[in-house]
């Protein structure tokens, strides 16, 4: 049977099981027992899954955007330097950039697999001199063909990595018990548990946070309990007074883009 390392850690791994992939690729998938990744053998069909950057049957893309922006209002008013500036990495469509913004925090956009549909004006052209008080990077490490490649980009912009991805059960899932691999579209390619993230943490001497869903790389330190704290008083108003506190870019934004 086929054995190659572990992208993360470099330990052996495991082919566990191979299932049809855009409905005509049999792929192999492969674990490690070490820090819990699971990944596909490498990804040659991503060109062809890739026909439309965000696959058709995401049907929670607005709804997990407006989710999200409520959170990290939240989280960045309390938790960060709320006059910072702050990047959504690989951003899609730009909702999220879009979101942020209305609310108030300076947010910028970075994709450069997708068209900028809602946050035109502002993108950012990565560069070495760039940092960022924290980058967002929603549903985009299951679609990572080198996960630690790409954190080392990542925080190389900021010291803050705040991210969702679904962590994997303890058992992995038989194929047709989790939707998540999502075989039929065929972007999903990285699988992670706890284990997995504390493992990458400690390559990179970050901390890691999962709160709930919101996850967290950074090289600062946080009360965790804190943290799940603030999460659950969102919705309890804290947004709100968030929303009240922070002066809106909505209009600011449209007179600059009017006047350009």
């Amino acid at each position: 049977m086929e054995q190659i390392k572990c992208k993360i850690c470099n330990s052996s791994t495991r082919q566990v099981f191979t299932s049809k992939i855009l409905k005509k690729y049999d792929v192999k998938y492969f674990k490690c027992d070490s820090c819990g990744y699971l990944f596909t053998e490498k990804p040659f069909w991503l060109d062809e899954a890739y026909s439309r950057s965000i696959n058709l049957s995401d049907t929670g893309l607005l709804d997990r955007n407006i989710y999200f922006s409520k959170v990290l209002s939240v989280l960045i008013y309390f938790f960060f330097d709320k006059n910072g500036i702050f990047l959504d990495y690989a951003g899609g469509y730009g909702v999220f950039t879009r979101l942020m913004r209305d609310v108030g925090f300076d947010f910028y956009w970075h994709d450069p697999y997708t068209k900028n549909l809602f946050a035109n004006g502002f993108e950012k052209e990565l560069k070495s001199d760039l940092k960022f008080e924290l980058l967002t990077a929603f549903e985009v490490f299951e679609h990572l063909v080198d996960p630690k490649e790409e954190i080392e980009k990542m925080i190389g912009y900021t010291d803050t990595i705040v991210f969702s991805t679904e962590l994997m059960p303890q058992e992995i899932p038989i194929p047709k018990d989790w939707w998540y691999y999502g075989f039929n579209h065929g972007q999903h390619i990285s699988f992670y548990t706890k284990k997995t993230f504390y493992t990458l943490a400690n390559l990179f001497n970050l901390n890691y946070h999962n709160v709930n869903g919101i996850q967290i790389l950074t090289k600062r330190k946080f009360n965790s309990t804190l943290l799940v704290l603030m999460k659950k008083l969102r919705n309890f108003g804290l947004y709100q007074i968030v929303k009240k506190s922070v002066k809106s870019k909505t209009f600011s934004d449209h007179l600059m883009i009017d006047n350009k």
